[in-house]
């Protein structure tokens, strides 16, 4: 799959997500893309957007989208890199137009 991490994404994530293809916002020039335009841009190319913006559901209407939407916990990467095999699990199962939450009870 062609992952794109939002910018507040740990990059070190990527690693974890073996036989994917991963990119940032940031290395497809799309740091000043907000919400709406960044989800319509990642779709044209990407299978899967990953953030860790939790209110996403909220501030987008995420009905009809082509793109599937995971969206981790936090952004603190202590505490992703003890979820990594949760969150490659999820995603490894993700179909177009999921909106999956990735959920912790770990505080950090």
């Amino acid at each position: 799959m062609n992952i794109l991490f939002d910018g507040c994404v740990p990059r070190a994530l990527r690693k974890y997500l073996i036989g994917h293809i991963v990119k940032t916002a940031q290395e497809n020039n799309w740091s000043e893309l907000r919400n709406g335009d960044l989800l319509e841009a990642a779709e044209k190319q990407f299978d899967v957007f990953v953030t860790s913006d939790k209110n996403i559901k909220y501030q987008q209407i995420l009905a009809g989208r082509r793109i599937a939407i995971t969206a981790l916990p936090t952004n603190h990467w202590p505490v992703l890199r003890l979820m990594t095999d949760q969150i490659a699990a999820t995603i490894n199962q993700l179909k177009p137009g999921d909106f999956v939450e990735i959920a912790t009870d770990f505080k950090p």
